[in-house]
């Protein structure tokens, strides 16, 4: 192969490159459309948008009730509960056939 045939080779290369790349779609059609999806599925999830302009107090709960609910609330969390174990579970539950005198 010549170096002739090799240059017309990589031109015609070049052009059919550059050919396809003038008909491909660029990141402006995609950014356009970009975040639709999550704004549909909160549209969606959203009870009432205008919530946050509603400045009436809440009603059906008085204040020491919710006081005690939250304070409640907040000590699970310094003190998780333990786990049982999962190797325990059913052990000396008395459930038993013979337990039960049958």
């Amino acid at each position: 192969m010549n170096i002739t045939s090799k240059l017309a080779r990589a031109g015609l290369c070049s052009a059919i490159a550059l050919t396809l790349a003038g008909c491909m779609t660029t990141t402006p059609e995609y950014d356009k459309h970009f975040g639709e999806a999550l704004r549909s599925v909160q549209a969606m999830q959203t009870l009432n948008p205008n919530a946050s302009a509603n400045t009436d107090p809440v009603t059906g709960v008085d204040g020491r009730a919710a006081t005690a609910a939250m304070d409640r609330y907040n000590t699970q969390f310094v003190k998780p509960s333990a786990d049982v174990s999962a190797f325990t579970v059913g052990v000396g539950s008395g459930s038993s056939l013979n337990s039960q005198d049958r």
